[in-house]
């Protein structure tokens, strides 16, 4: 009996455990509203500006698409969040990324990857959390593995002003302070 008890109560645990770490609390966008992103954003470089245009778009186009956008922001630090809609730890970063990608979208570049996911699935999600960039479409994860971010979701890459790899964040981000740090220290201060 006691031994049967033990069990049980160590198989609840295992689910406890199980759907927090996999996303079980639903997250909530924090999304500004339309307005306080066009401001914040008003008169940003025209290789950003012209991200924020395609703001919350999942654009096709594979490897030669991402290099060629990435060749446009050469002089411009980048920061790549690999995610996807199945993924609960993503959801649960993705307020950080609205935030943080508005307050500090006038000097970094924010990308998106949307890695093994469903168009649909991936659509409804941005409607639900909408972000000022882009995210390129990388069912096959090929974009991802020439960028060395394959292993993880999310998986937050860090780009300088050169276009190095500067840092690679695995795993989610609890907060947008956290992530904001990480921006600045590698991106806006790396020259």
């Amino acid at each position: 009996m006691v031994f049967r008890l033990s069990l049980a109560l160590v198989a609840a645990a295992i689910l406890v455990v199980g759907a927090a770490g996999c996303g079980g609390a639903q997250a909530s966008s924090a999304a500004p509203p339309p307005s306080h992103v066009a401001a914040a954003l008003k008169g940003s470089p025209p290789p950003l500006a012209a991200l924020h245009a395609q703001a919350n778009e999942l654009l096709p186009g594979g490897r030669r698409a991402f290099l060629a956008v990435m060749a446009r922001l050469r002089g411009y630090p980048v920061v790549v969040n690999k995610w996807a809609s199945w993924c609960g730890p993503c959801q649960t970063e993705f307020p950080a990324f609205q935030k943080v990608a508005v307050s500090l979208g006038r000097q970094v570049a924010f990308l998106g990857l949307d890695g093994k996911d469903h168009d649909q699935a991936a659509a409804a999600f941005l409607r639900k959390f909408p972000v000022p960039y882009p995210s390129y479409v990388d069912p096959n994860e090929d974009i991802a593995g020439m960028i060395e971010a394959a292993t993880y979701y999310p998986q937050t890459v860090y780009y300088n002003r050169a276009h190095k790899q500067v840092y690679d964040h695995a795993g989610p981000y609890t907060s947008a302070g956290a992530l904001e740090q990480d921006v600045r220290r590698y991106a806006v201060n790396d020259r």
